[in-house]
C-alpha cells in the first residue's frame, strides 16, 4: 500500500555475508529427520564409529526443537544404527550399522526368529507404535515377551505404547484353517481357532495393559475384526519396518475334541518374514508407507469391534 512501510528484522544466524536473509529451513517431523539421518549411515556418509553432530546443531539443519531430533536419534537407536544417545554428548554411529536385520540387505528369516528383535527394537523408543494383521496374534504375544522383561529389569523406558490388531472375525466362514474332508469338522476347526485367537488376544492385551500400574506407562492396546481371512501377516514398528510373510498352506493332522481332522492350515510362527526399513531405498521406503496406508484403510473402514470373548 502507498506511503506504507515495513521494518524486517534479520536473525544474524539466518544472514549471509552480504546481509541478505537466508532461507529458514523447512519445517520436518522427527521421523522425517530419522529418514535423513538413517540414509546418510546407510550411505557411508556416516561412518561406523562416528560422532553425530550434537542435537543443538542437528535441531538448527533441520529447523526443528531438539525434542524431536531426540526422537529421531532414539529411532536409530531402536534400529541399532546409533549409540550413546542421550540429552548429554552427541550419538555415536553404531560400528557395524551394515549388520542391522533390516533393509534391502536383510535375510528373511522364520516368524520366530525375526520378530522378536525387532519388536524388542522397536521397544527403545519413547513412543511404541507397533500395527498388526494376522490369524490370530500368538507371534506377536511370543514377541513381546522380551521387551517386557526389558521393561522390567529397567533396560527399557518407554513413556507411550500404542498397539493396534486386525483379526478376522469369529463370524465368517475362515479361508482357513478348514477341514480337507470339507464342512462336516468345520465346527469343531472353528471353535478351536477361535478360542486360540481370544486366549492370545487376551493375553497380549492384560500383559501391556499392566505396565500401567506397574511402571506408569501411557498404554492403549485395540482390536478390530476383518470380515475376511488375511493372506498375509504384516508388522508395522514404530512408522519406520514393515515386517511381511505370505501364510503358506499345508495339509496336516490335529486332535480336536477327541477326534482326528485333517486341515489344510498355515502355522504363522514358521512363516518367513521380509523386512522393509523406511530410509533403506525407495523400494522400502514405498513399502512401508504404503503398508501404513493399507492398514489404515481396513481400520478405518471396512473392520469392526472385536471382543475377545466366547
Amino acid at each position: 500500500m502507498a506511503g506504507s512501510c515495513s521494518v524486517v528484522f534479520v536473525d544474524p544466524e539466518h544472514a549471509s555475508a552480504t546481509g541478505r536473509k537466508r532461507p529458514q529451513p523447512s519445517r520436518r517431523t522427527h521421523r522425517e529427520v530419522a529418514d535423513e539421518l538413517r540414509a546418510r549411515i546407510r550411505s557411508g556418509a556416516l561412518r561406523p564409529g562416528q560422532r553425530m553432530p550434537t542435537q543443538a546443531q542437528l535441531a538448527r539443519e533441520f529447523g526443528v526443537e531438539r525434542g524431536a531430533v531426540r526422537q529421531a536419534l532414539r529411532i536409530l537407536q531402536s534400529e541399532h544404527l546409533l549409540t550413546n544417545v542421550s540429552k548429554g554428548s552427541p550419538a555415536t554411529v553404531a560400528p557395524d550399522p551394515a549388520g542391522v536385520p533390516s533393509g534391502p540387505a536383510a535375510r528373511p528369516l522364520p516368524t520366530t526368529v525375526a520378530l522378536a528383535p525387532r519388536i524388542a527394537a522397536a521397544f527403545a523408543a519413547e513412543h511404541v507404535e507397533i500395527d498388526a494383521v494376522c490369524l490370530t496374534s500368538v507371534s506377536l504375544t511370543l514377541a513381546i515377551g522380551e521387551p517386557l522383561r526389558r521393561i522390567h529389569a529397567g533396560e527399557l523406558k518407554p513413556a507411550r505404547i500404542d498397539v493396534r490388531v486386525l483379526l478376522p472375525s469369529r463370524d465368517i466362514d475362515l479361508a482357513f484353517p478348514v477341514p480337507v474332508a470339507g464342512r462336516g469338522g468345520d465346527g469343531a476347526v472353528h471353535r478351536r481357532w477361535l478360542d486360540q485367537r481370544n486366549a492370545q488376544g487376551q493375553v497380549l492385551e492384560h500383559n501391556l495393559l499392566a505396565l500401567r500400574a506397574t511402571h506408569g506407562i501411557d498404554v492403549h492396546v485395540c482390536f478390530r475384526a476383518l470380515p475376511f481371512t488375511p493372506p498375509v501377516k504384516l508388522y508395522l514398528l514404530n512408522g519406520a519396518e514393515a515386517l511381511f510373510a505370505y501364510y503358506t498352506l499345508t495339509r496336516r493332522e490335529e486332535e480336536i475334541g477327541h477326534e482326528h481332522l485333517e486341515m489344510y492350515d498355515a502355522q504363522g510362527v514358521r512363516q518367513t518374514l521380509f523386512p522393509f526399513s523406511r530410509g533403506a531405498g525407495p523400494r522400502d521406503t514405498t513399502f512401508v508407507e504404503q503398508s501404513h496406508r493399507w492398514f489404515d484403510a481396513l481400520w478405518e473402514t471396512i473392520s469392526s469391534e472385536l471382543v475377545l470373548t466366547g
